[in-house]
């Protein structure tokens, strides 16, 4: 999967695990703060957990404690950088 396809995957992912159907993939900038109000996304650690648990599913990756977590998931850019350089 290319990199473009593979960030637009982890946006469906995320709309689909934290139940954001009135916002489509394309409404989610790839380079804002996804905890932050800038995105439109109202995400909470209840997300950040479903998140979570949706990379380890569909790509196998685990993201350790809550503050790698929080360095890791900062924009989608970053976000699918670590997935396809930790897949597997």
């Amino acid at each position: 999967m290319d990199f473009e396809a593979l960030k637009y995957d982890i946006k469906e992912l995320i709309i689909q695990e934290c139940e954001k159907e009135d916002i489509t993939p394309e409404e989610i900038d790839d380079h804002v703060m996804l905890f932050s109000d800038e995105s439109g996304l109202e995400l909470d650690s209840l997300d950040a957990l479903q998140i979570s648990m949706g990379l380890l599913n569909r790509y196998n990756v685990r993201l350790g404690d809550s503050k790698d977590f929080r360095r890791t998931v900062t924009t989608i850019d970053a976000l699918a950088k670590y997935v396809s350089e930790h897949n597997g």
